[in-house]
């Protein structure tokens, strides 16, 4: 079995080459080749925190892998990732465990770049201006992605915590080589912004329709059992988009309530929910149709995301001949 460590699998994963991949991922999702099943959950309340189980099928990859995350809020402000994972790798062909790799990179590159995919698909195609809603992992990984995607001059910053946010402009500012401001709240960040990312563990809104400029492309991949980062009205208003229709309608663990608490009180309907990525892609479902149309994509996070990138990264692992190979009999 191949073994590769968190540092290895950044090293190895491209993300223009991820988002090239989770795009015929979400396609064949959508067209029923893969195969993707609710994910469970153990739950450990006494942390308020839970360990998550994702198996994914994806054809177009020759993918069969199993990802186990676990999710503990407490963790921010530590040394430790509030989202950490193992992605094990089976030989789709006859069943064989082939790779063990830190899911924890890639939880986090893919979620970004199938957010940078929905820009691909959703965004005006001179968006220019990204506001940043959160400071985590998932902050500098969606701003790092959404510059591939779209001519990004200029980069908002925005979090509970000024001086956090204030250090992660500055860095994004380093690497990116780009204007990156630190902004005093969530309002500010959104002011004039073509495209948002919304990252965080909110309990109330973060993105509220009062705040929003025409035309604008929203990505949500915040996930809080008790609260939620979208309004009611932005989501009644704005050209819903998701992963999976199945899995961002389910239960928790699995769904979203940006989406069930306005179906729940009324607001919307289950068909407000517009189209699938896989959909988008195939031509299936028509995208944004107006310069000053709203549209979200609302990310629950799904299986065969983590499969896709998996793929790439023990392909050129194999390529390139690195991690450790270890015996399991």
């Amino acid at each position: 079995m191949l073994v590769l460590g968190r540092a290895q699998v950044e090293a190895l994963l491209d993300t223009d080459a991820l988002i090239d991949a989770l795009a015929s991922a979400m396609t064949d999702l959508s067209a029923g080749r893969a195969s993707c099943p609710d994910r469970g959950a153990a739950m450990v309340p006494d942390h308020d925190g839970f360990l998550a189980a994702m198996p994914g099928y994806v054809p177009s990859a020759g993918a069969l892998t199993g990802k186990l995350l676990s999710v503990f809020p407490g963790n921010a402000g530590t040394a430790l990732p509030t989202h950490q994972a193992l992605i094990a790798v089976f030989d789709p062909d006859t069943g064989e465990p082939t790779a063990l790799l830190d899911g924890t990179a890639i939880t986090a590159a893919r979620t970004a770049a199938c957010s940078a995919l929905s820009a691909r698909l959703l965004a005006r195609e001179d968006a220019a201006v990204l506001a940043v809603l959160g400071t985590g992992t998932q902050a500098r990984a969606h701003a790092r992605a959404m510059c591939r995607v779209r001519p990004i001059r200029r980069i908002r910053v925005a979090g509970r915590n000024p001086a956090t946010a204030a250090a992660l402009a500055a860095d994004l500012a380093a690497e990116l080589r780009l204007p990156v401001e630190a902004m005093p709240g969530f309002a500010e960040a959104l002011d004039g912004a073509d495209i948002a990312a919304a990252t965080t563990h909110a309990t109330d809104p973060v993105i509220r329709r009062d705040w929003l400029t025409p035309g604008v492309h929203l990505t949500s991949v915040g996930f809080n059992p008790a609260g939620r980062e979208l309004d009611d009205a932005t989501v009644a208003e704005a050209l819903v988009c998701v992963e999976s229709r199945r899995a961002a309608l389910a239960p928790f663990p699995a769904g979203s309530n940006d989406l069930l608490h306005p179906i729940r009180d009324g607001v919307i309907t289950e068909d407000h929910v517009h189209a699938e990525l896989g959909e988008l892609l195939a031509a299936d479902k028509p995208g944004r149709t107006s310069p000053g149309q709203i549209t979200l994509y609302k990310s629950v996070g799904v299986a065969v995301q983590d499969a896709a990138a998996a793929a790439l990264v023990v392909a050129e692992a194999r390529r390139r001949r690195t991690g450790s190979e270890v015996p399991l009999a």
